[in-house]
């Protein structure tokens, strides 16, 4: 693992009747990313009908590259997700300056911070 990588995984609990909906615009918010965030390494969104929840994991090249997700597909689709779901927990694991922690703190996400401590990858 990229001792720089940022890892968020987080839940998004859709509003009765709008799983399809929330699902739907993640389904934009990844091909956005795809197209025009170098920095984002991965993106994976996982439907529980169950939960009637999205599961995400983005994974991203650094802070700078999370900063910039968040400053921009990530806004430009906020509001409209949060007009159809709650967002969180947000689980950020990885190196995140105090700067972004404070940010993503004041949008109400739930947010979690950890450090990577060990592991590898094959």
């Amino acid at each position: 693992m990229d001792s720089n990588q940022v890892t968020v995984v987080y839940k998004w609990t859709a509003h009765p009747g709008k799983l399809d909906e929330l699902a739907a615009i993640y389904a934009k918010v990844t091909d956005a990313m795809e197209q025009n965030e170098p920095g984002a390494k991965a993106v994976h969104v996982y439907v529980s009908e169950q939960d009637n929840a999205l599961y995400v994991r983005d994974e991203f090249a650094d802070a700078e590259a999370m900063g910039f997700h968040l400053g921009t597909t990530a806004a430009d689709h906020f509001p409209q997700l949060l007009s159809i779901a709650t967002p969180g927990p947000f689980f950020f694991l990885g190196d995140v300056p105090a700067e972004m922690k404070q940010a993503t703190e004041q949008m109400q996400l739930g947010a979690e911070f950890s450090t990577h401590t060990a592991g590898f990858d094959r």
